[in-house]
């Protein structure tokens, strides 16, 4: 392999960091697509997500896990309330706290979306051999690494 210039090597490392923020941005794209019918967004199925993992969490706690600021959240969660995907109750411990839990419609939207995400992640691994895509794995782990031990 040839040797790169400081120059070269700086601009392959930003050219991989924008193709990652291009294919993150396609991959929402095609999901919000995909997920239009429904009525739901991939920020709310996140959500949704987030509930299901850990059923009974609060909305500040679901934020952290949305990566969205409270008010967000809360406009999530309200939206999934009124369309009927989750409940809100109190917290057991603490009845300050309202948490929330997944609905069946909720449970039945999670899996749909689920369907059409696994479609939409074959799409963009095909053509790609197994040993190639643990490879890539393997340096985006490394990179998350970098970054989360800023």
């Amino acid at each position: 392999m040839a040797r790169r210039t400081p120059n070269e090597l700086e601009e392959s490392r930003r050219h991989a960091a924008k193709l990652m923020k291009r294919i993150m941005a396609q991959l929402r794209a095609s999901m919000d697509e995909r997920l239009r019918p429904y009525g739901v967004t991939t920020a709310q199925i996140r959500l949704l997500f987030a509930i299901h993992t850990a059923p009974g969490s609060s909305g500040a706690q679901l934020s952290r896990q949305c990566e969205v600021t409270p008010q967000s959240a809360q406009v999530l969660i309200q939206r999934a309330e009124e369309a009927g995907w989750i409940v809100r109750g109190k917290d057991s411990i603490n009845d300050r706290i309202v948490t929330a839990s997944l609905t069946p419609a909720g449970e039945e939207l999670l899996k749909i979306a689920d369907g059409l995400m696994r479609s939409i992640e074959a799409k963009l691994w095909q053509k790609i051999p197994p040993s190639e895509i643990n490879c890539v794995i393997e340096v985006l782990e490394k990179c998350l690494l970098n970054v989360s031990h800023e």
